[in-house]
């Protein structure tokens, strides 16, 4: 039963892996939500007014 555990282990360890792998490689979602993107324009224009005129680098 032991060298059946030992064998399982590894076994196991690949599937979990490869399905790892496969989710991290996945390709991004498009975003199509018209409140989403108009949330990040909202953002966008509060970080630019927040920093004076828009740039960074402190000059």
């Amino acid at each position: 039963m032991a060298a059946l555990a030992w064998l399982i282990i590894p076994l196991v360890a690949g599937l979990l892996a490869s399905v790892w792998a496969g989710w991290a490689a996945r390709p991004p979602r498009s975003i199509t939500d018209p409140s989403s993107l108009a949330e990040h324009e909202r953002f966008r224009a509060a970080m630019e007014r927040s920093t004076g005129n828009g740039r960074t680098g402190g000059k």
